[in-house]
């Protein structure tokens, strides 16, 4: 653990390692680049921690679109010396995604990497026909607040860039649509943070839910022009306790945050009645 606050400190991450092409090797090794040493032999990781890096830099492989969808991944021989694991963290991995519907294995064929879109659609269709977005609020206030907190404990340096990056995306987005992709790109990072899988995989489905096409309308009065200013300020300061490490700080402002947006919901589904007119009367 030491070993990888002395790498953040140093400008590094631990989880994240520049790849340096090899021109020489077959295709997949100039895709992927040259070996990196093996953690599991080399270094004084243990095997959890291991896992986990495999785990991440396969995931942010497929988010930048090294790895894309319907593309076939390397041999796991290339793949676990080019991302600097062994075989057995490198499977571990795969297990992991493969769970997450993020890839699929072909016997004969090889694993491939899935869209997620058409992995999380059956789910997300089923989903939406019982919710609404006020209930999704609800779960979003029980999920994403925890996982500001542990993002404040695990994010790495390269996280927290992103964060700051995506909050200032949201705070200069010039259309509710614009707004709407940098709000949501803004809280997938907090949630990616986390550093764990069974969370963001939960996140996404309920991100998703949210997202549905027919709640269009009630998303843009929540996330309207009049409310931006003050919703990426917010994303800044929970960008900010996170950089800071203040868990305590980033669960509870990820919690006012949200109660906000909640708050607007609630007052857009269900509008109060005049003053002095019954919500029975008919005028």
């Amino acid at each position: 653990m030491n070993s990888q606050r002395a790498a953040s400190r140093n400008g590094g991450s631990p989880l994240h390692h520049p790849v340096v092409a090899r021109g020489t090797a077959g295709n997949d090794a100039q895709l992927f680049g040259a070996a990196q040493p093996d953690h599991d032999r080399h270094a004084p990781i243990d095997a959890d921690e291991t896992r986990r890096v495999a785990l991440i830099r396969i995931r942010d492989m497929i988010e930048n679109g090294q790895l894309k969808a319907a593309g076939r991944l390397p041999a796991e021989r290339v793949l676990a010396r080019s991302i600097g694991v062994s075989r057995r963290s490198l499977r571990h991995a795969l297990g992991v995604l493969e769970a997450e519907g993020r890839i699929m294995r072909h016997q004969g064929r090889g694993t491939f990497v899935a869209d997620r879109r058409h992995a999380t659609q059956d789910l997300v269709s089923e989903l939406s026909k019982l919710t609404n977005p006020v209930d999704a609020l609800e779960a979003r206030l029980a999920l994403e607040p925890p996982q500001a907190r542990l993002a404040a404990l695990r994010a790495t340096r390269g996280d927290i860039d992103k964060l700051f990056e995506a909050a200032e995306a949201s705070r200069v987005a010039r259309d509710p649509a614009s707004y709407e992709k940098a709000d949501a790109a803004f809280h997938r990072r907090v949630a990616m943070a986390t550093r764990n899988p069974l969370m963001i995989a939960i996140f996404e489905a309920v991100l998703e839910t949210a997202q549905e096409g027919s709640w269009r309308h009630g998303r843009e009065t929540a996330h309207c022009i009049h409310n931006q200013a003050a919703y990426a300020a917010d994303h800044r300061r929970i960008a900010v306790a996170i950089a800071e490490r203040n868990a305590a700080r980033a669960e509870e402002t990820m919690r006012t945050h949200l109660s906000k947006v909640q708050q607007r919901l609630i007052e857009h589904a269900f509008p109060r009645s005049p003053a002095g007119m019954s919500p029975e009367s008919d005028g």
